[in-house]
């Protein structure tokens, strides 16, 4: 399915244009995006010293080997794009995630449905997990329910953790599902909500969630929305909002549902206590690394970059000093200012000549696609581009792209073999597989 003007496209276009007269100028939306015009050059990312304009392509017809990409490319991966559940239409997914036999994908006005695996090349049915219809509010393009973790004792204590808005704030709740039959099961009667915080606009609002190697949950925050965040949230180390959070849900401390890490870089003063990174814009989409426990971040742009960012403990990535490794506020001489507050330079960045709205991956660690080991995947919901970025010896890292899929890509997401998949706005499901 190419890139089209259904009603999703509609909606994320009425946020870019109406909004933009009332609180907006951007160019990235950071959720299924603002921007669903493909572009017509994708490949070069900045500082790549390639521009080179895409071939047209379907997205089960493409290959590594088109001179679109950057660094070592002694081990380009060929790859396709496959349908995968043919017949099941969802409705503005925003998420998939995976447990045993199934994949679970977020819908945006508030279900969680799940899939069986291993009837991906048969059609199969969706089962509703989860039904929040009756409070998340999803009028606006990037609200809705936007994030889904599963406990990493899920199996034991059946506990579930949703990311979702209503129409003022972001909630963050957990949920507890029968042990027996989970799918079809949830009635939303047992919400526990963890932590709520206001958003002053619409848009901007993160919206992922997953337990990292240590067992903490952490969540993505975006600025608060408005044109080039006017709060000035990101390099506010007193908000929650233009962060990566971190908290330990198994305890609670004082008269919070959950505890504060000790090793959290503002946990005894300085900050907000719940803090794990900060100077972000809007993390739409973040992952782990299954082998390294690596935190990747792609951070949505305001009208001119994307970024990827590597997550550390403390880390400042810029926002709104900086748009990707480019001064934003001011627009110039930032430099200064930048080094003393101790911003970290994105790993990658890419302008507007090669997508609009940055959708994070995953860094793959399946079989199915050699060439892929260890590269880390990621796309445009804006262009349709799908890219995979590794770091070579020298230290720098290459980019090479994969395919042109044409798609509004608004989530990517693995099975438990590792295997990528990814969502489209219209409620296509694909697999990643070897061409």
């Amino acid at each position: 399915m190419k890139i089209k003007w259904g009603l999703y496209a509609l909606l994320s276009l009425a946020l870019a244009g109406t909004a933009a007269c009332k609180q907006e100028s951007d160019g990235g939306a950071g959720m299924p995006g603002e921007s669903p015009q493909r572009s017509q050059s994708t490949g070069g990312t900045t500082g790549s010293g390639s521009n080179a304009e895409l071939p047209e392509s379907t997205p089960t017809e493409a290959s590594g080997n088109d001179g679109n990409d950057s660094g070592d490319s002694s081990a380009r991966a060929n790859v396709k794009l496959t349908p995968v559940f043919q017949g099941v239409n969802l409705d503005r997914p925003t998420a998939i995630e995976s447990r045993g036999d199934r994949l679970y994908v977020t819908e945006q006005e508030g279900r969680i449905v799940a899939l069986r695996a291993a009837e991906a090349d048969k059609g199969g049915k969706t089962e509703t997990l989860l039904d929040l219809t009756d409070r998340v509010y999803s009028k606006g393009t990037e609200q809705g329910l936007l994030g889904l973790a599963f406990d990493p004792q899920y199996e034991v204590n059946g506990f579930i953790y949703v990311n979702y808005t209503t129409r003022t704030n972001t909630i963050i709740a957990r949920y507890s599902l029968p042990l027996e039959e989970r799918a079809a099961s949830g009635d939303g009667k047992d919400e526990k909500v963890l932590m709520t915080f206001k958003q002053l606009y619409a848009n901007h609002n993160g919206g992922q969630l997953a337990f990292g190697p240590d067992g903490y949950l952490y969540i993505g925050t975006g600025d608060g929305g408005g044109s080039g965040d006017p709060q000035g949230n990101g390099q506010n180390k007193q908000t929650l909002l233009g962060k990566i959070l971190r908290i330990d849900i198994g305890k609670a401390e004082g008269d919070k549902a959950y505890a504060i890490p000790a090793d959290n870089p503002f946990a005894k003063s300085g900050g907000a206590k719940e803090i794990y990174a900060y100077g972000l814009r809007n993390p739409w989409r973040f992952s782990f690394d299954a082998d390294t426990g690596d935190l990747w971040a792609a951070d949505v742009g305001q009208n001119k970059f994307e970024e990827i960012d590597k997550i550390v403990n403390g880390g400042n990535y810029g926002w709104k000093l900086k748009e990707a490794d480019r001064c934003y506020e001011p627009s110039s001489g930032c430099e200064s200012a930048a080094k003393q507050a101790g911003v970290i330079a994105p790993i990658w960045s890419y302008g507007r000549e090669d997508g609009q709205s940055v959708t994070g991956g995953y860094v793959y660690r399946g079989t199915a696609i050699p060439g892929l080991a260890g590269r880390y995947v990621y796309g445009d919901y804006g262009s349709g581009a799908i890219w995979a970025l590794k770091e070579e010896v020298s230290g720098h890292y290459g980019n090479e792209l994969l395919l042109q899929s044409e798609l509004n890509i608004t989530t990517f997401g693995l099975d438990e073999q590792g295997e990528l998949y990814l969502t489209s706005a219209d409620g296509e499901l694909y697999r990643l597989d070897p061409r």
